[in-house]
């Protein structure tokens, strides 16, 4: 059967096309709109003229300046060289050498003053020749014995003594105290210094030092002296 209407005079057929086609042209016709410029011939009206009073220019007046001439340099006369005659003789003196002769004489030695050695006021207990003694440690043979015993007895007094502060407990205060306390020429203690975490602690550290009994002091090539000592006391709570 044969259609009715002819295929190639259908209105639909190529409205696609068509519409790309006219949509490309407006926007070239935009663009074309956008992108126009125009261009003025005559720019005078922007430009400024300005019109100077041929009265008011003046000629460049031409100064004659004279310059000074520079100053001449002052040469001073050569001094006057006077010869005067000798008034006396002048007698160099001898310079001795200061070497020894074989001939000199020796010196007895025991005519010889030997300049004594200083010994400071004040040595720390691991330099010093001889270390402070705790009673009960005077006995022990050599130096070193010394020492230990003297740190031994340091800590059972320690132990002896402590007491730990009812204000510390109830605060949950506890930690370290660094003592330092030097131990004088007489034996005694003094310079009681204390470093801890509350002034409790550091008060119940002094007592504990202010408990130790006198002590033999230490000597320097037989001096007595001064010696500085450090202990920690340890405050923990169980």
């Amino acid at each position: 059967m044969e259609p009715k209407k002819n295929p190639q005079l259908e209105v639909k057929r190529n409205s696609l096309l068509y519409f790309f086609v006219g949509m490309t042209l407006v926007l070239f016709m935009a663009y074309m709109a956008l992108e126009w410029k125009t261009y003025y011939q005559d720019n005078s009206w922007d430009v400024g003229e300005l019109k100077v009073d041929e009265d008011l220019i003046e000629d460049a007046t031409i100064l004659k300046l004279k310059i000074p001439e520079p100053p001449k340099p002052k040469i001073q006369a050569p001094p006057k060289i006077e010869i005067t005659d000798d008034d006396e003789d002048i007698v160099e003196d001898v310079i001795k050498p200061s070497e020894t002769d074989q001939d000199a004489e020796i010196a007895d030695v025991e005519s010889i003053d030997v300049a004594e050695d200083i010994i400071p006021e004040e040595i720390p207990f691991i330099l010093i020749e001889n270390a402070p003694v705790f009673p009960g440690c005077e006995n022990e043979k050599t130096e070193k014995d010394k020492r230990d015993c003297f740190q031994e007895n340091m800590l059972k007094h320690i132990r002896k003594n402590f007491r730990y502060p009812d204000i510390a407990k109830e605060m949950g205060l506890q930690g370290r105290v660094s003592v330092i306390f030097t131990v004088q020429k007489d034996g005694s203690i003094g310079d009681v210094r204390l470093k801890g975490p509350h002034e409790s602690l550091e008060k119940e550290a002094a007592r504990i030092i202010s408990k130790l009994p006198k002590l033999q002091p230490g000597k320097q090539r037989g001096t007595p002296v001064k010696v500085p000592y450090s202990i920690p006391i340890t405050f923990k709570l169980n």
